[in-house]
């Protein structure tokens, strides 16, 4: 368990470093993710080797957002105070996001489309 432990955190560390070193514009742990990524489909025995591990992780990934909830609750008189203004912001900010992922999709396959022409 905690050699795969350390190379899921390897492989956030050579993210984070390659982001920072390099300045590249996206988050350390996508570029990691990304690495991951990589490395399982170049390595397939390394799946069934970090499985075991990761299929805990996943089970309990519950655990991981009681951190979030003890903040809503410690600050409650913020909420009751501005509720409706975080409302409006988590729709709005929602609806934009899932926006950027449509234009997205549509600028991808619209660049695939032409790649294959």
């Amino acid at each position: 368990m905690l050699h795969t432990l350390g190379f899921l955190l390897a492989c956030q560390l050579l993210g984070e470093i390659t982001v920072r070193g390099l300045g590249v514009p996206i988050p350390g742990p996508v570029l990691g993710l990304t690495l991951l990524v990589l490395l399982l489909s170049l390595l397939p025995t390394l799946t069934d080797r970090i499985r075991p591990t990761t299929t805990v992780i996943l089970a309990n990934l519950s655990f991981l957002f009681v951190p979030a909830g003890v903040g809503v609750i410690g600050n409650l008189e913020v909420f009751s105070h501005n509720g409706l203004v975080l409302l409006f912001i988590l729709i709005v900010s929602t609806i934009l996001s899932m926006l950027a992922a449509v234009g997205t999709f549509i600028g991808v396959r619209y660049l695939t489309e032409r790649w294959a022409k």
